[in-house]
């Protein structure tokens, strides 16, 4: 075998933030449906660096440690045994890691390590003689010869990494793993080539991780230098960098812990490996170490957490990781039993935690049925929408949609913003297998409404059909398509599925029949799709999976641009293989005596398309634009990024309907277009946006509208960290949920009435499809945070938010003017939404005056910043 290390230079490639992925299940899941994923995520990468790590894995050996050793010199594995591995452990069984036998079968440039796997138990006499040496030692949690076992393993890999790895110019091997019932493989290539390289597509765990690029120091082109990177049980992928890098590191050097791939990666996972190993810290204590709770959000805990965290913020400040950041973490907390926690807590865990500032993407998704529950994290929605949509159609216990997707909110008072997903031995009578388990940093439970199913159940409802129509009869636009859209709201209200089906289905037969009925059906089923109402006993994601087969059949009976496309149908289909053939509209050749719209509906099957690029979607919208089509289809769209973008000015007129999950960027730049997003929106929307109307029938990422000049959006339900930041002229945002926090950060929109403005709604549904409105209409600091211009409207009739949630700006009166600039879009919010002005301004059952429930928010005056005091920060170790 050859040497690993790059011999000639990489392409200076543009580096975006890290691609990571986590997923954790109550049953095995086979490595293809992460691959599928984190592939999809391959221009978050660069090729210098991806891996993956399982939990749950080995089975047949959970107890015995899984020591796995990247050999990069073939000669290095008689050195790895003779003085690493025969004189310390007892070994059950060794195996190598199947692999291809060309690494460029799957694209990888340099052949990654051959990965060598000891089942081991430490031998006695070696635990004796270490326990020995700790024996008068007392900053450690050791007690048992559990934990001293633990710890000859974990010293024994970094003599190992010391001698044949760290500081070599011709290293040798390293230690990829060596965790119970838990496998890292990684190398200097993509994480989905890596995976196949290792032949993971059927490999299964209940737990996995992975990462696309290398990290942010390090020796970053070398397999030892790609993620994941490992503690004792756990592994941690890592999006972001920290500034603060060498100060950790020597607080770690302190404690006993020298770094060897010198990462702030690495740096990570020896702080969680100090904390959780060492000290014996419980989870929240670990997340509290590692995100400080500051400011509003530590005033609000209560005083015997503001003591604990006072005093592990004392503690270990200087160890806390400073900067953007995102971890994900593969852990096997089998073993934490032996420290007298509940059996429900030790189990194989994911675990996300977010910084305290959120300053990198994230997103959790959970679903959860009576066969099996599943958790995903990733830096991306398309990505979990990935894994959901592969797992579905492998098997027929998942459904293709998350039923709950959320981001947190990092430090907050109320969840933390890190989320466990522990998956434990089912103890209930009768239970087979594992379940999951979901809770946040303080314990609370997260998870789905138990009494609801993904299918009608053992006793479904009796199907009530709707009145019969007229035979023949069209959907149109009038009588007909309401009636269908009501039956389908009734039926999925009892809780019926095979009801919706059955209209569903005799609508795509209609859509079949003309082109005016397939533009008919589409709207009706676009229409089910986005609007928020009752399901009973049904859950939403099932409702949205039978929507989206459905339009996914309409769009593809449009026709391509082959020849033989009947002139008389004004609408064209264009995917990636037949990207070469998009000619202009149709023109005056379509008529149809029953339909009064004949311009040409442009479909685009985002399927095959690179994510960006020359031949991405986003280009092919913009040639299609240049050739004279003014109404756009995206269809599914998986991370598509900058949709919406380049059509240039004065682009009135022109409409994009986008269905999926697109990627960032979208609507980024418009200048008159409007575009409707029919689901969730990632980050980075509307960037720049100078005029035009954007409207998300979900939520919305981070940095909405970042900069924008102009041009109205509405969001359906929330928006992450930072909208409308930088935002100037007179852009209008209304936001019918919430946002995290720092909303409108420096907005500079103009007069205080008639400028630009962001209203925030504070409404949200539960699983059932019920209205309501929210606890805290904005729970975050920031709120119009050194403004100087626009105004900021928040849905608050019980006054829950304070002047300490306002950073260089006040609260002022709602005037009747106030009205008269926001009323007309809560009209347009409505028609948008179904959402009516009677809802927005419902409290407690009742129709309030709009002073009663909006609160006006305005840049402070120069006289008052001046005259303000600044607070006392509750604890704000660095000064945020």
């Amino acid at each position: 075998m050859t040497d690993t290390t790059p011999q000639t230079p990489h392409k200076d490639e543009a580096e975006g933030g890290c691609g990571v992925i986590g997923l954790a299940s109550s049953v095995p899941v086979a490595g293809k449906h992460i691959i599928r994923s984190v592939a999809r995520m391959r221009n978050r990468g660069n090729g210098k660096g991806g891996g993956l790590a399982m939990v749950g894995c080995f089975p047949q050996y959970p107890e015995h440690y899984a020591i796995t050793v990247g050999l990069l010199h073939p000669e290095a594995r008689a050195e790895v045994e003779r003085t690493y591995i025969d004189p310390i452990f007892d070994v059950a069984h060794a195996e190598v890691q199947p692999e291809l036998d060309d690494h460029r079968e799957v694209g990888l440039e340099i052949r990654p390590p051959r990965a060598l796997r000891y089942f081991a138990r430490v031998r006695p006499e070696v635990i004796a003689r270490h326990a020995e040496a700790f024996r008068a030692r007392t900053d450690t949690a050791f007690q048992t010869d559990a934990d001293v076992e633990d710890d000859v393993v974990y010293q024994n890999s970094f003599r190992l990494n010391q001698a044949l790895y760290a500081g070599r110019a011709d290293a040798r091997a390293f230690v990829l793993s060596h965790g119970r019932n838990q496998s890292v493989l990684k190398a200097v290539g993509y994480a989905e080539d890596v995976a196949r390289f290792y032949r993971l597509d059927e490999a299964t765990a209940h737990v996995w991780i992975a990462h696309q690029r290398y990290p942010t120091r390090g020796r970053v082109w070398h397999p030892g230098g790609a993620h994941p990177f490992i503690g004792l049980d756990e592994a941690l992928v890592h999006n972001g960098d920290f500034a603060n890098f060498a100060a950790t590191s020597v607080a770690l050097s302190q404690r006993g812990y020298t770094p060897l791939f010198m990462t702030d990666t690495e740096v990570s996972v020896l702080a969680f490996d100090l904390y959780s190993r060492r000290y014996g810290y419980p989870l929240e204590v670990i997340f509290e170490a590692l995100a400080p709770t500051t400011e509003r959000d530590f005033l609000k805990l209560s005083p015997e957490k503001q003591r604990l965290y006072r005093a592990i913020q004392q503690t270990h400040l200087q160890a806390s990781p400073d900067g953007p950041w995102f971890f994900i973490i593969a852990r096997n907390a089998v073993i934490d039993a032996r420290r007298g926690r509940p059996p429900r807590q030790c189990g194989f865990q994911l675990l996300g935690i977010t910084d305290t500032s959120m300053l990198r993407p994230q997103v959790f998704a959970l679903q959860e049925n009576r066969h099996a529950s599943v958790a995903v994290i990733a830096s991306e929605q398309q990505a979990v929408q990935a894994v959901f949509q592969s797992m579905a159609t492998d098997d027929n216990r998942f459904c293709p949609l998350p039923d709950k997707v959320w981001v947190a909110r990092g430090g907050s008072a109320s969840d933390g913003g890190a989320f466990v997903f522990n998956v434990v031995t089912d103890d209930t009578p009768g239970g087979t297998g594992h379940v999951l388990h979901c809770t946040d940093k303080f314990g609370h439970v997260i998870s789905t409404d138990p009494g609801q199913r993904h299918d009608d159940g053992p006793n479904p409802p009796p199907v009530q059909p709707p009145a019969p129509s007229p035979s023949g009869g069209r959907l149109g636009g009038g009588h007909l398509a309401t009636t269908t859209f009501a039956a389908m709201v009734a039926q999925a209200a009892r809780g019926s599925l095979s009801g919706v089906r059955g209209l569903v289905e005799a609508t795509v037969e209609r859509a079949a029949t003309s082109w005016p009925q397939r533009r008919a059906a589409i709207d009706v089923l676009t229409r089910l799709r986005d609007r928020r109402f009752p399901t009973g006993d049904l859950k939403r994601s099932a409702l949205l999976a039978l929507v989206d087969d459905a339009l996914a059949s309409c769009f593809a009976a449009v026709p391509a641009f082959a020849d033989g496309a009947p002139v008389t149908d004004p609408d064209r289909r264009l995917d990636f293989a037949s990207r070469a053939t998009l000619r202009p509209p149709p023109g005056d050749t379509v008529s149809d005596v029953n339909s009064d719209d004949t311009t040409g509906v442009l479909v685009v099957d985002a399927r095959d398309f690179p994510p960006e690029g020359d031949d991405s979607v986003a280009r092919a919208v913009v040639r299609g634009h240049e050739l004279g089509w003014r109404r756009f289809i995206v269809c599914h769209t998986m991370g598509d990024r900058f949709i919406g973008c380049g059509l240039g000015p004065r682009t009135h007129g022109v409409r994009l309907d986008v269905y999926g999950a697109a990627g960032d960027y979208l609507g980024s730049g418009l200048h008159g277009a409007e575009l409707h997003m029919h689901g969730d929106a990632q980050d980075q929307v509307g960037q720049v946006l100078t005029d035009g109307l954007i409207v998300i029938h979900g939520n919305v990422g981070q940095t909405f509208l970042y900069g924008a000049k102009g041009g109205v959006c509405h969001v359906l339900g929330n928006a992450a960290g930072r909208p409308l930041i930088n935002a100037v002229g007179r852009v209008r945002a209304i936001i019918n949920g919430t946002c995290l926090d720092y909303c409108a950060e420096s907005f500079m929109a103009g007069a205080a009435t008639g400028g630009g403005f962001v209203l925030i709604n504070g409404l949200g549904w539960d699983d059932r499809g019920t209205l309501q409105r929210l606890a805290e209409p904005y729970p975050g600091g920031n709120f119009f945070s050194l403004a100087s211009g626009g105004a900021g409207y928040v849905a608050d009739p019980h006054g829950t938010m304070d002047t300490d949630q306002l950073n260089g700006a006040r609260f002022t009166a709602f005037t009747d003017d106030d009205w008269q600039v926001v009323g007309p879009h809560l009209q347009d919010n409505a028609r948008h939404f179904d959402l009516a002005i009677d809802d927005v301004l419902g409290v407690d059952g009742q129709r309030r005056r709009p002073a009663e429930v909006f609160r006006k928010v305005v840049p402070a005056t120069g006289e008052v910043l001046a005259a303000a005091r600044p607070a006392e920060p509750a604890v704000d170790p660095r000064g945020r």
